[in-house]
């Protein structure tokens, strides 16, 4: 059992999202975040901002005081644009993101808008017309039109990359997580994605559907399609959170260096 004390570091993270006003739609991600503090020896402020009011003009305000922002799963086209708009604040700032299902969705949405140029990149379930559905439905939801209880739902597993970040932070080659989701990385941009930049760290080893991005030239930036969330316990952090607290605390530190010595 972790014990809490109040002469803590703090670090504050941006939880993004749609359901800010509703609290209990993010309680395992709350968790999550209150583990990985425990084992960080740090005391982990989330402050949540609606996605729905974050624009280009407000998002420097918003944001760069953080020492790292999660963007975190939904559904719908509600409030994904300030999604993105954050995705490349951080991207372009260096600060530690991580992605969760939607999350790691707009983020290949903002890479290729903004690195790739492909200015009208989108997910099929926001733009069912995009020329661009770099995020698109999974092929075994499209013969499927009575929807209900059909999503990609359950623990799956997923293979990771050596020499990546995901690799490092789970010191195992094959993981298995928990996924609620029925779109996907389309694989047809895989290649011009990642000579851009971004690359592909884990990948189902029966579909190959693209469970994981990253961003090597980033301090720490690492999206998932599953929901880590979901397994962290008390006992038991999630090492993918304790990760990127870890990030985040180095990010704080970093911050601080900079202050004293302009001082």
């Amino acid at each position: 059992m972790y014990f809490f004390s109040f002469s803590l570091r703090p670090v504050t993270i941006g939880l993004i999202g749609k359901y800010v006003e509703l609290q209990d739609s993010y309680k395992s991600i709350l968790e999550a975040f209150i583990h990985a503090g425990a084992v960080n020896e740090v005391k982990v402020n989330v402050e949540s901002i609606h996605s729905e009011y974050l624009n280009a003009d407000n998002i420097k305000i918003k944001l760069a005081h953080l020492d790292g922002v999660l963007v975190a799963p939904g559904f719908g086209e509600r409030g994904i644009e300030g999604k993105i708009d954050a995705i490349k604040y951080v991207r372009e700032n260096n600060i530690p993101f991580l992605g969760i299902c939607l999350g790691m969705q707009m983020a290949v949405i903002e890479f290729a808008r903004n690195v790739l140029k492909l200015d009208h990149a989108n997910s099929s379930e926001m733009d069912s017309e995009t020329i661009d559905p770099v995020i698109s439905l999974m092929e075994a939801q499209k013969t499927i039109t009575d929807k209900g209880g059909t999503m990609r739902l359950g623990a799956w597993s997923c293979n990771l990359q050596t020499n990546s970040i995901v690799r490092d932070v789970y010191k195992t080659e094959t993981v298995i997580e928990r996924h609620r989701h029925r779109y996907e990385f389309n694989s047809q941009y895989k290649n011009q994605i990642e000579a851009a930049g971004m690359k592909a760290t884990g990948f189902n080893p029966e579909t190959n559907l693209v469970e994981i991005i990253e961003i090597p030239e980033h301090p720490w930036f690492v999206g998932v399609q599953y929901h880590p969330e979901y397994k962290s316990t008390v006992a038991s952090p999630h090492p993918l959170f304790v990760a990127f607290v870890k990030a985040a605390l180095k990010h704080n530190k970093n911050k601080e260096g900079v202050t004293m010595a302009q001082n």
